[in-house]
């Protein structure tokens, strides 16, 4: 495989002067550059790219985390982090986890060893703790609040709008509320959100029945609805993780000729806009292009941006 040397050798230049002219560095007459190019013509020679952005002390590859694309939470941050990454000349790289803790520190590692310059957390299985410790090696962005660890961040502020949502449903008297959402409540940020909004607003405790997980796509919202359809006591409101969701949802409660409870979705989906119910708009693609603007910025930050309840009529 031809290299630099061979280069230096057959024009007569050192391998400094070649370097220049393939990095298009000045200090080189028009005559040197025009042998040196000459050379590289009959050679066809390609630098190394990989070597080049090392050499640099840069990829121009950020890695993605996530753990899967079947809910649009990870999708829209994702559109998000590839338009922003398009604009800047920077390459992404998908790197699925399951939220699995050993795939994550296989990473991590990948980070310490300069294979990226950067990785975003969509989420994570491993605790912000041993994520943290891997500062030293690269950049890590999470696409959640950081809390007391201090790694840069863009995340949607969920807590006031679940509040507001809560506060619509007690207004409008539903006392029998449920939840959906993908992950269990000691496992997710999110669950752990939508869970204290509810306390704060009805001032006791969510009975355990009336929180469902394992949601991520339409057909778990059937499930759960199956699942709520027959309960003896039933629920009169769900705050559903997806507009998607809430659609499948409903189907179920059509299927078994019950009362459709009253369904706010997230995520501002066209199911929800056809169907006419609220949302909560978390802006994810923004939170997305500004994970990554955090990823390659010289002075990253948290940057917590809001959301939006959305009443659909």
């Amino acid at each position: 495989m031809t290299n630099i040397h061979d280069i230096a050798r057959l024009s007569g230049y050192s391998v400094s002067t070649v370097s220049r002219v393939l990095n298009q560095k000045n200090y080189v007459s028009a005559k040197t550059r025009a042998d040196i190019e000459a050379v590289i013509d009959k050679l066809d020679y390609v630098p190394n790219a990989v070597a080049r952005n090392l050499s640099r002390g840069a990829t121009l590859t950020i890695g993605v985390v996530l753990p899967h694309v079947a809910h649009p939470y990870f999708t829209q941050l994702l559109h998000g982090i590839m338009r922003a990454a398009f604009a800047a000349n920077y390459h992404i790289v998908l790197l699925p986890s399951k939220w699995e803790p050993q795939l994550e520190l296989k990473y991590l590692e990948a980070l310490r060893q300069h294979a990226y310059d950067a990785l975003i957390f969509t989420s994570h299985g491993l605790p912000l703790q041993r994520l943290a410790t891997y500062q030293r090696y690269g950049r890590i962005v999470l696409c959640e609040n950081p809390h007391d660890y201090s790694l840069p961040a863009a995340y949607a502020e969920r807590t006031a709008t679940y509040v507001e949502a809560f506060t619509y449903l007690k207004h409008r008297r539903h006392q029998r509320v449920a939840i959906l959402t993908s992950r269990p409540l000691e496992a997710s940020a999110t669950t752990k959100a939508m869970v204290s909004a509810y306390e704060q607003v009805y001032q006791r405790a969510l009975p355990t029945e009336l929180l469902y997980t394992g949601i991520i796509t339409a057909e778990d919202g059937a499930r759960a609805g199956t699942y709520f359809a027959q309960l003896t006591e039933p629920v009169t409101a769900v705050l559903t993780n997806g507009d998607d969701i809430a659609a499948g949802m409903r189907r179920a409660y059509l299927a078994a000729h019950q009362p459709v409870p009253f369904l706010i979705g997230q995520e501002n989906q066209l199911s929800g806009e056809v169907l006419g119910i609220p949302t909560i708009d978390h802006h994810f693609e923004t939170v997305g292009a500004r994970a990554l603007d955090s990823a390659i910025s010289e002075q990253p930050q948290s940057i917590a941006l809001p959301a939006e309840l959305i009443i659909n009529h």
